[in-house]
């Protein structure tokens, strides 16, 4: 099943005396965040009054936490979103939803394991199956990556000798 909220980024510090924290984001990018106007912290909803981007952060204004006092009680916090505000492309999906996938051989349809984690290089993200004796790493891309399925809970890969 999948969440209804999910984890979008960390309060790393405060910026400024007005109550402003900074957030380091978990998304593509940091303007991904500046299109909620509800965050999340402990399950509890804050208005954000306003957001920008600095430095590939998120310097964010969240209502009731108007000066620095308040602000460094939500350091190390992680931030959320709820599912339903955010508004992926077409074809696109989170990656908190692929985590626990079983991948499958596309050719002979064995089952190589699960996808256990997502790595994030600057070129293509990476898939860590792990299953068995075996790990593999396989680039997502579609010359490797030929069907997710999240509603089947599945996905299908056709890996080159050696992998």
């Amino acid at each position: 099943m999948k969440a209804q909220y999910l984890e979008a980024g960390k309060i790393v510090n405060t910026h400024g005396i007005a109550g402003e924290v900074k957030i380091i984001p978990w998304a593509d990018g940091p303007e991904f965040l500046l299109d909620f106007d509800t965050l999340y912290i402990d399950g509890k909803p804050m208005d954000v009054q306003r957001a920008r981007v600095h430095k590939n952060c998120v310097l964010a204004k969240l209502a009731g936490i108007d000066d620095i006092n308040e602000a460094m009680k939500l350091k190390e916090k992680v931030v959320s979103i709820h599912r339903d505000d955010a508004k992926l492309e077409e074809g696109a999906f989170f990656l908190a939803d692929l985590l626990g996938l079983e991948v499958r051989d596309a050719d002979s349809g064995e089952v190589l394991g699960t996808l256990s984690e997502v790595l994030t290089p600057p070129a293509s993200n990476v898939y860590v199956v792990t299953g068995g004796k075996h790990q593999h790493m396989i680039p997502a891309v579609p010359e490797f990556i030929v069907e997710t399925n999240l509603d089947e809970g599945y996905l299908r890969v056709r890996l080159i000798e050696g992998m």
